[in-house]
């Protein structure tokens, strides 16, 4: 039974993690680390490469860019933290960390739907409208639209962290391996969070909006691919939204069950499978599923793995 305090002594939470089992609890604690290695080695060689090369400075790639450092600041947020705790045998966080956790959590979740949207009306005008690709999607605009990314994603996180932590809380303990706010809306006094749920009704609104954007984007997408004549030309365009609209599928659909369904007060094992594909898949298979069919990127990794192995001979 969670330990009944008075919630102005809360000065830090117990993350009781994935299970209550300390080998079961290691093994996932090294998957994580795989799953962050992996990450972090892959979104860090597409910012690299982009960065550097001359050809990839397209918007696509920018926006692929700014796909990979967000992806890099989610999976960092909560995996790292778990990881530690696990091999260490902690399980505490600070007050202060976990509000800094909620903010950084919501934060860069919100980022990576809102630049998933923009990457899906990239797509859309580079397909359906070639001749005027440049003109609409020019430096200027695909800037403009990064800052509005980061903006809202940081207003969402504002909001969350504000109305999640506006009550007290019953207990410290939080039946999760990071600060997730529907187990800390569980431990909240009133149970019910009047304004969580008003931000959260808020939040769902704009995804859905978002969600909308993408289909109506893939709709016209695959419409006008369909009416290639050339077969070429077709698998080029599929190779490059297909992955899109699977990671587009697999965040939605994952985070939404993760935090629109009712929560209890122990993790299922239907919870520690969402738990992650919503922290951990996406960041972790978005390098493989965005170069593994890009030729530019591979071309640039050849050219770069060449100088390398030039210069150590």
């Amino acid at each position: 039974m969670a330990k009944m305090i008075n919630h102005t002594k809360v000065t830090e939470f117990l993350l009781l993690g994935l299970s209550d089992d300390p080998s079961v609890q290691t093994l996932v604690a090294v998957f994580f680390l795989l799953a962050y290695l992996a990450a972090l080695l892959g979104n860090g060689l597409i910012s690299f490469l982009i960065t550097c090369d001359p050809h990839l400075h397209a918007p696509m790639y920018f926006l692929l860019k700014n796909l990979s450092f967000i992806d890099l600041c989610f999976i960092s947020t909560t995996v790292p933290n778990f990881v530690l705790n696990s091999l260490t045998g902690r399980d505490i966080i600070s007050f202060m960390g976990c509000i800094f956790q909620v903010f950084l959590f919501i934060s860069f979740a919100s980022a990576e739907m809102a630049i998933l949207t923009v990457m899906s009306y990239d797509r859309y005008v580079a397909i359906c409208h070639p001749l005027h690709y440049e003109v609409i999607m020019h430096r200027a605009v695909c800037v403009k639209m990064a800052v509005a990314v980061y903006l809202s994603a940081g207003l969402s996180g504002t909001m969350h962290t504000i109305a999640t932590f506006s009550t007290g809380f019953s207990s410290n303990e939080i039946h999760c391996f990071f600060c997730d706010i529907p187990q800390l809306l569980l431990i909240s006094e009133p149970k019910v969070n009047i304004t969580e749920m008003s931000v959260t009704v808020l939040t769902a609104s704009t995804s859905l909006i978002c969600f909308v954007c993408i289909l109506y984007s893939y709709v016209h997408i695959f419409s006008a691919v369909l009416r290639v004549s050339s077969k070429d030309g077709r698998s080029k365009a599929l190779s490059t939204c297909l992955p899109h609209l699977a990671v587009v599928t697999l965040f939605i659909s994952t985070g939404a069950v993760a935090y629109l369904k009712p929560t209890s007060d122990q993790l299922s094992t239907a919870d520690i499978i969402l738990s992650v594909f919503y922290n951990v898949v996406p960041p972790s298979m978005n390098p493989i599923i965005y170069s593994l069919r890009n030729k530019d990127l591979k071309m640039s990794l050849g050219k770069m793995l060449g100088i390398i192995a030039f210069k150590s001979t």
